[in-house]
């Protein structure tokens, strides 16, 4: 495939997916129809995996034209002001094709532990956090007297090369992270939901918004899916369900219809549709063909047989 449509010609639909660890694969993916790659992570959990800051540099050296972002950085367990660094020099480096996707975390106390840092004060470093943040990427010496990262005339320059930083999304399942995304996120990112929960967060977060006096106005709406598509509907949902799984240690069979699109082309479809509908223009998909299965499949279904007539809809149904 060529590369595709811009996001404006596709109805403001636009179409990303998690970064394979394997970099020439990462290349090729570029190379299609998508608008955006993502890597997320943690510092120490049950599962291997990698760690996001890491994974969004190694990312950075190998991309030229997608945006690039994290999905998330579980951002309490960072100090603000060397994640303000990192992301301003990478920043840079792609000529301002960052975003920053932020979440509290919490599923793994020992991390937090690991890391010094109290778990019950995850949610409250965050907020602290995120207004940090853009504060030191004006390139601007900065004061603060808050309760967790008080400094004194800190300057953090070169500023990225987006005027204020790249984007703040905020990533969640609950009603506190909404509140997050509302008051103090330019995005939102969640993940395990239907597209009847996210017609709800929608919701929630303008009407959060509103109370606020806040405009949402060019505020971004991600929906983070895990996707398995197969001519075999029932062997589709059996991967996706052993695969998530395998990552959340719980057996998800009789959820995965909820928290995934897995099964045929035009049951992924359809379930796709309806996260249109639920308000989502940005989607993420992870390829969850199950502990051992081949990813690519999934992907080449995806962008052959889902993705033009998903951004038609999207276009379509347009307001």
């Amino acid at each position: 495939m060529s590369v595709g449509e811009t996001k404006d010609e596709a109805g403001g639909l636009r179409i990303g997916f998690h970064a394979p660890a394997d970099l020439e694969r990462v290349t090729a993916l570029e190379a299609l129809s998508i608008d955006s790659l993502w890597v997320g992570g943690h510092v120490a959990s049950p599962n291997p995996t990698s760690e996001a800051m890491t994974s969004l540099a190694r990312l950075s050296a190998v991309t030229r034209r997608v945006t690039i972002g994290t999905s998330i950085l579980l951002l309490p367990l960072y100090t603000p002001t060397i994640v303000a660094k990192q992301v301003a020099e990478l920043d840079r480096a792609t000529g301002g094709r960052v975003v920053l996707g932020v979440g509290i975390g919490g599923e793994y106390p020992a991390e937090f532990s690991a890391c010094q840092v109290p778990l019950r004060e995850r949610g409250r470093r965050t907020n602290e956090a995120i207004g940090l943040l853009r504060r030191l990427w004006t390139g601007e010496p900065v004061t603060h007297d808050g309760p967790f990262y008080p400094m004194e005339n800190v300057r953090i320059h070169p500023a990225p090369a987006r005027p204020g930083g790249p984007p703040i999304v905020v990533a969640g399942r609950q009603e506190a992270a909404m509140r997050r995304a509302a008051l103090l996120g330019d995005g939102w990112m969640p993940y395990l939901y239907s597209p009847r929960r996210y017609a709800a967060s929608v919701a929630t977060i303008r009407e959060l918004a509103a109370d606020a006096g806040r405009d949402l106005t060019g505020f971004d709406w991600y929906a983070f899916v895990f996707v398995n598509v197969d001519p075999d509907g029932d062997a589709a949902r059996e991967g996706a369900a052993r695969m998530l799984g395998g990552t959340y240690r719980q057996d998800f069979r009789a959820m995965v219809d909820s928290v995934a699109a897995a099964g045929t082309p035009a049951e992924v479809t359809a379930k796709l549709r309806a996260f249109v509908d639920a308000g989502a223009r940005h989607f993420i998909f992870l390829p969850a063909p199950g502990p051992d299965g081949d990813p690519d499949p999934v992907i080449q279904r995806l962008l052959a047989d889902i993705v033009p007539s998903l951004r038609d809809y999207a276009r379509a149904t347009r307001t």
